[in-house]
């Protein structure tokens, strides 16, 4: 049985790389729980909270850091200003983010979800603007 720690009074930072204009997509990392690193939405602070081993959470980190990206080749406008990028080397999950924000938000797609929305649009299932 794994007991969950005591998460009041808990001190909790602010990532780094929390994006938005006024930081409105920022995740928070609880500091001082030892054996476990609480993780939280700072837009949602009485929310969910999850509990990874430190292990756990210095592969997911390290994971996260090594992510390749790779720009669509159907990226288009004047000077390529409607750009996506697709990380690679990420077994389980296909991250994909905005190649003009690459600090911002990443959408995290399940290798199956992203080849459905592929195949989607190479159908021409999708209107155009």
């Amino acid at each position: 049985m794994r007991v969950t720690p005591e998460l009041n009074g808990i001190q909790w930072r602010k990532s780094s790389y929390s994006g938005g204009e006024q930081g409105d997509a920022c995740v928070e990392v609880g500091v001082g729980t030892p054996g476990v690193v609480p993780v939280r939405d700072s837009k949602d602070p009485h929310g969910p909270v999850l509990s990874f081993t430190p292990a756990a959470w210095t592969a997911f980190v390290a994971e996260v850091r090594d992510v390749s990206w790779r720009k669509s080749s159907y990226s288009g406008g004047d000077q390529g200003s409607e750009c996506v990028e697709v990380g690679v080397g990420t077994p389980g999950v296909v991250p994909v983010r905005d190649s003009k924000d690459p600090h911002g938000p990443v959408l995290a797609f399940a290798p199956a979800e992203w080849a459905a929305f592929l195949s989607t649009l190479r159908d021409g299932g999708l209107p155009a603007r």
